[in-house]
């Protein structure tokens, strides 16, 4: 097994979360190092396009989440063989995705702007991605994203709606899926009583 050290902000969202959580689901050993919001600015310098995650793999450092996801999720048995349940894997895992990158310059405003930018997301184009991750879901069984179990598209929307309810991000309204998309709800918490994701999140409250 290759040494790995993924490397993200110290909380529990973002672009490294279901990497984190593959790898911990999969029982794969790696070194999660993170670091504080004001300690960004030593890290960027060191990071390819200054961004985060970065994941080495045997000291080579890696670049993009998406693959990171990828390739933790075969590390740990959480992406399917078979190249259209695949197919289906990525689809949704882009998906989520796009829809964060929309949302990623309003990260950087502040007062009127920021409300002004989210608002105009939340009665735009966020329903619209939420509407269409149920419909995908309803249209695979209503359980699981593809595969017929737990892979790493279901991690991938499980951390996105977690941090869509939790009330962290101003102007993004805490019922905002349960308004557009209430099955994903369901589904983030049939992922959160899942044994492993359970003993991950575990290990940090008991610490």
């Amino acid at each position: 097994m290759p040494q790995l050290k993924l490397s993200y902000f110290d909380f529990h969202g973002g672009r490294a979360e279901p990497i984190r959580l593959a790898l911990a689901v999969g029982g794969i050993t790696f070194e999660d190092h993170r670091f504080t919001f004001p300690e960004f600015a030593e890290v960027r310098k060191t990071v390819p396009f200054g961004q985060v995650p970065v994941l080495h793999v045997d000291g080579v450092q890696v670049t993009q989440c998406d693959a990171m996801l990828r390739y933790a999720g075969k590390l740990a048995g959480l992406y399917p063989t078979d190249a259209y349940q695949a197919l289906l894997c990525d689809e949704v895992s882009y998906v989520v995705e796009e829809a964060g990158v929309k949302l990623g310059p309003s990260f950087s405003m502040k007062g009127d702007e920021q409300r002004a930018a989210r608002l105009a997301l939340v009665n735009g184009s966020m329903p619209k991605y939420l509407g269409w991750l149920q419909s995908q879901l309803q249209a695979h069984g209503g359980e699981f994203f593809a595969d017929n179990r737990l892979t790493v598209a279901d991690l991938k929307v499980f951390v996105d709606v977690r941090g869509l309810n939790s009330g962290r991000m101003d102007h993004i309204p805490t019922d905002l899926v349960e308004q557009h998309a209430p099955q994903l709800n369901a589904h983030m918490q049939r992922i959160a009583q899942t044994p492993a994701v359970q003993r991950y999140y575990a290990a940090f409250a008991a610490s």
